[in-house]
């Protein structure tokens, strides 16, 4: 087991002194059993930290952006050996293993995939022996400034200290929103599926991605955004029971777009996705919504996903070119347009 008498060596230089006091508690001998408790925590929740891989399916649409072979970290976060991890990894599976601790790699399958939260669950076929599942914790609880806990599993796996610098809403730039996200600084570079711990050794997020402004003030700060595990809590059951939650069933176009100026500009279109076959292009601004007017890509989301049902039909306003234009869209399922691993 990784301990963290030797987190000192992943530590950066010019960090906050709260870290450094973290870092030499850490490395020190105990100094009362209120350190010692919090050494054996983070020693408990590290300790549940694995390695995942996924080969995708020969031909996966998602492997264009995200690779026919992925990596990445998970948790384990229930007594039958189910883990969390973050959903992308897992998308059109053909294969998935993980790796433990001690090295040994287990067949896994693929129980949940959240496209709202992004989160993704799978299960060991085989049991895992002596770990035991983290506690969940809450972005509530943490206060900007505090020093959190990076954990990354597989070959090469390790702990890190970062920041939390930012609790703040995300907006994704392929269609995806959520109200609540955790952004630390420095920046893990394994940060897919990496957990994050608070100072309990309680499971409070799951790495997502790498952020050039993680603080959201345009200072240019580096960080990662990690998806809080309060998102879990409320969709938990029904992710073991259907493999999604209810709001993963809404309109889907197939977008990459940003919203910089006061509008929201078209990045890219997806090959053989609604937004392509109704005629969007990149460069087009996205100015109305089924004539309500967005200058924001949350509000830009929130519109689309208004309508109950993921095949509506939805009238963009664009500016295309010199011309603006009302064209319309026919959305679909995202989960439709892809190769389901097999077990959701």
């Amino acid at each position: 087991m990784r301990t963290l008498g030797c987190w000192s060596s992943w530590f950066w230089r010019g960090f906050s002194a709260s870290l450094l006091a973290l870092s030499q508690a850490a490395t020190a001998a105990p100094q009362s059993a209120q350190v010692q408790a919090m050494l054996d925590a983070l020693n408990r929740a590290d300790a549940a930290v694995v390695g995942v891989q996924v080969t995708a399916i020969d031909g996966a649409r998602t492997a264009e952006t995200l690779g026919q072979e992925r990596s990445g970290s998970g948790v384990v976060i229930g007594p039958d050996g189910l883990i969390l991890t973050i959903g992308y990894l897992m998308l059109e599976a053909d294969q998935i293993q993980i790796v433990t601790q001690d090295h040994k790699t287990l067949p896994a399958r693929a129980v949940a995939y959240d496209l709202a939260t992004g989160f993704g669950l799978i299960k060991p076929l085989l049991p895992l022996r002596g770990i035991k599942p983290v506690k969940l914790g809450s972005l509530k609880e943490l206060e900007l400034g505090e020093p959190v806990i990076v954990a990354t599993g597989g070959d090469g796996g390790g702990v890190a200290i970062t920041e939390l610098v930012s609790k703040r809403a995300f907006s994704g730039n392929w269609e995806y929103h959520i109200e609540a996200a955790l952004f630390t600084s420095p920046p893990i570079a394994d940060h897919a599926g990496a957990p994050l711990f608070n100072r309990r050794g309680e499971l409070v997020g799951i790495g997502s991605l790498l952020v050039l402004d993680a603080t959201g003030e345009g200072e240019g700060l580096p960080g990662n955004m990690f998806v809080p595990v309060d998102l879990l809590k409320p969709i938990l059951a029904e992710l073991q029971k259907t493999g999604s939650s209810k709001p993963s069933r809404r309109p889907w176009l197939g977008l990459t777009s940003s919203d910089q100026g006061g509008h929201v500009q078209i990045l890219r279109v997806n090959p053989d996705s609604p937004a392509q076959s109704a005629g969007l292009q990149p460069g087009d601004l996205v100015l109305a919504v089924d004539g309500t007017k967005v200058v924001t890509l949350d509000a830009f989301y929130k519109k689309l996903w208004e309508h109950a049902e993921p095949n509506a039909e939805i009238r963009l306003t664009v500016l295309q070119g010199a011309d603006v234009k009302t064209i319309s869209v026919h959305a679909v399922d995202r989960m439709t347009t892809l190769q389901k691993p097999a077990g959701i």
